[in-house]
């Protein structure tokens, strides 16, 4: 139940399980409002009573449904309404069957004791919630009350996770079938509190004719192609990493990326570096190799001499012409030397930003993978116009951007997400707020291109280190730094590959 439906796919697969039961669609409204009922028993017990907040569609239809249900098991319930549903809907159906009177909405008031319902607006909505809708979420929100959101938090955008005018943070937010954007993304994961996909009878059956292209990074995605190394292997059969170090001063964040490299897999790594930060770097690395690369030709040299499988150019580099220089020179070498992977990261995002046409040409005309692992001020100077419109969702803007620049995108923050040019897309959810640390961001680059040089497909090797990284800043948790996420991948490695310690 991994798969990530927007609005518009669960509205078809809302359509299609209508048809598949040959009842039409009040069914799932009817399951839907039991599932509710049955999520809100369980943790709601002790609750006075229920004041049920019923909007004019079918979001309010399950409201209904809620409030007969638990008016039948003999519990206190209110039941509110600024309008009453259309007639001929399914929610003007649920709305005859319920035998509690309406109340207005506008003169919801509060008791203390009792739980909030929220079914006024689901994952559907597109405009901002106003007037006494508003008000309503207000005044629940002043109260202090137990909230249940159904679908999602009035207020929330299901393809976005933005809030559209006035919202109401939940405890519990109990949605159908499978989650959306808008559950996953923040501000929406925040305000929908403990999320809970239930069943109301729509078969799995119906994604093949939808083929949605997004999930929840779980291990199920990739963890059948993590690298394992075969008996007879060799420290270059495993994978060769190449990390380019910026100057004497900034050396840290290569050496970072370049442990994350090490530590995830890949049987040798080299830090290139200039000259002038030979000695800083020597004096910091032991299993790690070092070469020394000042331009072009010595890093066209190195290519020739050691076949490097993947790449990381950023972390302290500087935003200069030579990343670019170095960029092209990776993706396209010398004729009958066969490309590397490329992860980008951090002051090599920025040194494109003004010559993002330059990126995307080597990109494009390159057989190897290219990984783009923006956080949200650097997708912003490589993607302005994606960044600056407001139509646009997190997902959106990763997708749009991993298509134009030929890459996989790796648009970082507390709901990464993982967008490929194809379309697939991930949103990440076990992170932790410890990794908002500094050189957090180095060691993922290092991961991904360790994986990459291990013969991981360039989504997939994306997606398996936002998660991996996520695991070990969550396992080392309060007082984490940088420096603890390479040393704590053994463990977490022996876990995901299924080996003994």
């Amino acid at each position: 139940m991994h798969e990530i439906l927007s609005p518009r796919e669960m509205g078809e697969a809302d359509r299609l399980a209508a048809e598949a039961g040959g009842a039409g669609s009040y069914p799932l409204m009817l399951n839907a409002g039991a599932a509710v009922v049955a999520e809100l028993l369980a943790r709601f017990t002790d609750a006075a009573g229920y004041d049920v907040l019923c909007g004019p569609g079918n979001n309010g239809g399950d409201g209904y449904v809620i409030a007969r249900l638990l008016h039948e098991r003999g519990l206190a319930v209110r039941l509110w309404r600024q309008s009453v549903p259309p007639a001929g809907t399914d929610a003007a159906r649920a709305a005859d069957e319920c035998p509690l009177e309406a109340r207005p909405l506008d003169t919801f008031a509060p008791e203390a004791g009792w739980a909030v319902v929220d079914a006024l607006f689901g994952a559907g909505l597109s405009k901002p919630v106003e007037g006494p809708y508003a008000e309503a979420l207000e005044k629940a929100a002043k109260a202090k009350a137990p909230v249940i959101a159904v679908d999602l938090p009035s207020g929330v955008a299901g393809d976005s996770g933005r809030v559209l005018g006035t919202t109401l943070a939940a405890d519990l937010t109990v949605t159908f079938f499978r989650k959306k954007p808008g559950h996953l993304l923040f501000p929406g994961r925040k305000l929908c509190g403990e999320t809970v996909v239930a069943d109301i009878g729509i078969l799995a059956t119906v994604l093949e004719t939808i083929r949605p292209t997004c999930r929840e990074n779980t291990p199920a995605l990739w963890q059948a192609l993590l690298p394992r190394p075969e008996q007879d292997t060799h420290k270059y059969k495993r994978g060769h990493v190449a990390v380019f170090s910026g100057p004497p001063t900034v050396t840290g964040a290569a050496r970072l990326a370049a442990r994350g490299a090490a530590r995830i897999g890949a049987g040798a790594v080299t830090v290139l570096s200039p000259a002038a930060a030979l000695a800083v770097n020597a004096m910091h690395l032991t299993a790690i190799m070092l070469a020394r690369v000042e331009g072009e030709a010595e890093l066209a040299a190195f290519i020739d001499r050691r076949h490097p499988a993947a790449f990381v150019i950023g972390p302290g580099f500087g935003v200069g012409e030579s990343a670019r220089l170095f960029t092209e020179t990776v993706l396209r070498p010398a004729s009958g030397t066969a490309a590397a992977h490329l992860v980008l990261d951090a002051d090599a995002v920025t040194a494109f930003a003004d010559a993002p046409d330059r990126l995307f040409a080597a990109a494009s005309a390159s057989p190897a993978a290219l990984v783009l692992t923006p956080h949200e001020g650097e997708f912003a100077r490589l993607f302005p116009d994606l960044a600056g419109d407001a139509l646009f969702s997190k997902l959106e803007r990763a997708r749009q951007a991993a298509a134009r620049a030929s890459a996989v995108l790796v648009l970082k923050g507390a709901d990464t997400v993982v967008a490929a040019p194809d379309g697939r897309a991930a949103i990440n959810t076990n992170a932790t707020p410890y990794l908002a640390t500094a050189g957090s961001g180095d060691v993922l680059a290092g991961m991904i291109a360790g994986l990459l040089g291990q013969g991981m497909p360039g989504f997939e090797a994306a997606c398996a280190a936002v998660h991996l990284h996520a695991e070990a800043g969550r396992q080392v948790g309060p007082g984490l730094i940088a420096e603890d996420m390479p040393e704590q991948l053994p463990e977490v490695l022996r876990a995901y590959l299924g080996e003994e310690g």
